[in-house]
């Protein structure tokens, strides 16, 4: 699958909003997790979901060195375009 890295925030953006059952708007892809109300059970779920929707494997330790919605979706932009450029 590939998806462009606004795309992604889009995509983890409209989860997280669903979740924490916020709207879209106040959901600031700039913000770090916690700041967000993102604890860590939230944050395995975002991980399951993303890895489900992607097919990237995303390892826990992903989240706390990418702690915002922007920073995980330019770790999984790179992940995807390397998938593909590996393929």
């Amino acid at each position: 699958m590939k998806s462009s890295k606004e795309e992604i925030v889009e995509w983890c953006r409209h989860y997280l909003a669903n979740l924490l059952s916020v709207s879209i708007e106040t959901v600031d892809p700039d913000a770090d997790f916690d700041r967000l109300g993102v604890d860590s059970a939230l944050a395995v779920s975002l991980l399951i979901d993303v890895e489900e929707h992607y097919g990237v494997d995303l390892p826990p330790e992903a989240l706390f060195e990418n702690p915002s919605i922007n920073a995980v979706a330019a770790y999984l932009h790179a992940q995807i375009t390397e998938n593909v450029a590996q393929a």
